[in-house]
């Protein structure tokens, strides 16, 4: 089978690629810069140099190709600039998708997310369910346009489009936010904000072999949930703690008190460099669930997950072999006194909410 993929250097689209080229398919790879080909090159791709955003670097590698897997995407939570967002998320998708019509793809697999549907209030959702808003992030934002205003368009039109929508996705070489929200845990932060938002779990190998799956039994035109077990946060690192033998921290802050203070974050953000998880975006997203029901791809493509603890254990693992070695140069000293600088901060933060509480 031949086969052009996008995103293909990213976390997912790697193991995409890599399971097409261990089964024998011929993979056409988009890359924009060196770095990118050079990952993709050792994976075994043919590198296609060129971006989502112009039609004429892909048209060559995409012409005569089996199925299009559309995974690129523009992913990053409390981003300082948020520009590339739409052109990346909606114009880029609408630029690929109408390229793979034009070029009479048989299949087009588009990566969508559950983060669509946004805060779900405590629901488990399936593929039918439907929200317009609001929108915690630029990134919840831009892909409901991508897949409300772009993809299910087309699919009216007739196009031979299978959407998949993937929850937390985690593994090794993962830089999501809960990969860094791993990281605190590990380096022993005391702190742990909204413990009960709820997020699904699903491991990076998991999520690729539902591409796979929705590309040879996937119905055109329907769309596909791939998450895990829905799990609030609190339970998740106390979870980590169990894995590990680490204390999952103890001081545990409800979002209830943290989500009026999210727009300060972005002007402390402005003055003094913060990690993703300390955003106006990543604070107003505490207390939500973003809950999404699997079912579906289970029934129709036979997807299924593999246990959890033994992924996540693994990439826990990986955390811990990533930070020994950081831990040892100077730049690991240096960051301790940053990660106590900022425990301080958010403890007097804490102090200073629950003192005006008590005057309310």
């Amino acid at each position: 089978m031949k086969v052009f993929i996008t995103g293909g250097s990213g976390f997912i689209g790697q193991r995409i690629v890599q399971r097409l080229i261990e089964r024998g398919d011929t993979v056409f790879a988009l890359a924009r810069s060196e770095r990118s080909a050079g990952i993709l090159s050792d994976l075994g791709a043919t590198i296609v140099p060129g971006d989502i955003t112009d039609v004429d670097s892909m048209r060559l590698g995409m012409r005569g190709c089996d199925v299009v897997f559309h995974v690129a995407a523009w992913y990053k939570i409390g981003a300082v600039d948020q520009s590339e967002a739409e052109a990346v998320n909606v114009v880029g998708t609408r630029k690929v998708l109408r390229l793979a019509i034009e070029l009479e793809i048989p299949k087009i697999i588009y990566t969508s997310t559950i983060a669509v549907f946004g805060d779900t209030r405590h629901q488990l959702v399936d593929e039918t369910y439907l929200s317009g808003g609001p929108f915690l992030t630029e990134y919840d934002r831009t892909k409901w346009l991508a897949h409300y205003k772009v993809a299910m368009p087309l699919i009216q039109k007739g196009a031979p489009i299978v959407i998949v929508m993937p929850g937390m996705v985690f593994g090794r070489g993962d830089q999501s936010v809960v990969t860094e929200l791993m990281r605190w845990f590990y380096r022993g932060f005391p702190l742990l904000a909204g413990p009960e938002t709820m997020l699904t779990y699903a491991h990076v190998d998991d999520i690729a072999e539902g591409h796979i799956l929705a590309a040879e039994l996937g119905r055109i035109g329907e769309s596909y949930i791939l998450a895990g077990p829905a799990i609030p946060l609190g339970d998740m690192v106390d979870f980590w703690g169990d894995l590990t033998g680490r204390p999952a921290p103890a001081l545990r802050i409800p979002a209830l008190f943290l989500k009026p203070f999210a727009p300060l974050l972005d002007f402390v953000k402005g003055i003094v460099p913060l990690p993703s998880l300390f955003s106006a975006e990543a604070v107003s997203s505490l207390g939500t669930t973003y809950m999404a029901s699997s079912e579906k791809a289970k029934a129709e493509l036979g997807w299924k997950t593999r246990p959890l603890q033994s992924q996540m254990l693994d990439t826990l693992n990986w955390i811990a072999e990533e930070e020994t070695d950081f831990a040892e140069s100077a730049a690991g000293t240096q960051r301790r006194l940053g990660i106590a600088a900022l425990s301080l901060s958010l403890l007097l933060l804490l102090w200073w909410i629950v003192g005006r509480s008590n005057k309310d």
